[in-house]
């Protein structure tokens, strides 16, 4: 089991990151995308404008899946978090599109812009979405990355239903294996720590999310740190897309799933990411566990780093995917 020297520069500004990718971005052309799928009865819409191909799968319990589709190449499928969507990956999704692969983004059921169905909410019925989505655009020799809530759905799907379709997996400050302290687990966080992310959310969302977002999910509470205008707005605007009661619900999915097993079943190469200053889950139940459990894991421990690094830190993280993809 190989284990990487940590990586990154913590000293690098997070303002000077973000402005740099907004610049990389916007001199991107990202690729024509590729038309046309094999039409099954689980699709109920497919729109294709211009350099994106976009559509809405449904599952069995009758949720409906937003999924986007950009680009040629080697399949990547990404994962997202609580309580966000597949937008929260457009920087990746440029990156890579850019880079000639085809890029996938799933907004998880009750989140973004797929339907708010009661039920549901939980990592068994997230890895079958992802699989729903697969099967429908018949994807094969996929990487599927997956970032806090979304690797623990990633791993999940890897592991259950991934069998001959995939060839690496990521996992980027991701949940697994377990977040809840229990007498299994006894370096988890109290359960008192997810009855008050209930609490608050059900109190008031809106300004919960506003909490989180200005605050520790970026390191914007950091001595010499101050929030990004434009990151915070992004986050809400995503969160509050999404249902009330999925993300509810979620936390108990995030928190309480005991994905060991399915680390342990897992033998494709997996990169494990995160910065030891994750302030959202720690990384040393988190992404150090993780790489102990996988049969063929390497991990990456980036200095300073916050949860949110994927946004903050893009130009560090970016090439660190990539070269891995390409490994």
């Amino acid at each position: 089991m190989q284990k990487n020297s940590p990586v990154g520069d913590a000293n690098v500004s997070r303002r000077d990151v973000v402005v740099g990718s907004i610049a990389f971005a916007m001199a991107v052309a990202v690729p024509a995308i590729a038309s046309g799928h094999a039409s099954t009865n689980a699709i109920i819409s497919n729109a294709s404008h211009g350099d994106m191909t976009m559509g809405m799968v449904t599952t069995k319990d009758g949720a409906e899946i937003f999924y986007k589709d950009w680009g040629q190449g080697q399949p990547i499928v990404f994962h997202h978090g609580w309580p966000l969507s597949s937008d929260d990956w457009d920087t990746q999704m440029l990156f890579f599109a850019h880079n000639r692969y085809r890029v996938i983004g799933i907004d998880r059921r009750g989140h973004g812009r797929s339907s708010q169905i009661s039920e549901g909410h939980d990592m068994d019925h997230y890895a079958a979405d992802a699989a729903a989505v697969v099967e429908h655009l018949d994807l094969h020799n996929t990487i599927h990355i997956g970032h806090s809530t979304g690797g623990g759905e990633a791993a999940r799907y890897v592991a259950r239903h991934g069998k001959g379709r995939v060839s690496k997996l990521v996992l980027v400050a991701a949940v697994p294996p377990i977040m809840v302290k229990s007498p299994n687990n006894p370096g988890g966080l109290p359960i008192e720590v997810f009855d008050g992310l209930r609490k608050s959310l059900a109190a008031n969302r809106a300004q919960f999310f506003r909490e989180i977002a200005s605050k520790p999910f970026y390191g914007f509470n950091r001595p010499g740190s101050s929030p990004l205008d434009g990151v915070v707005d992004n986050w809400w605007r995503q969160g509050m897309m999404g249902s009330a009661k999925a993300h509810y619900d979620g936390i108990k999915a995030f928190s309480e799933t005991d994905l060991t097993e399915d680390l342990k079943s897992i033998d494709v190469p997996t990169l494990c990411m995160q910065g030891d200053d994750d302030q959202i889950v720690p990384y040393k139940g988190a992404a150090e566990l993780q790489v102990k459990l996988l049969k063929n894991g390497t991990l990456k421990l980036y200095p300073g780093f916050p949860h949110g690094m994927l946004t903050t830190y893009a130009e560090t993280i970016n090439p660190d995917l990539l070269a891995f993809v390409r490994g």
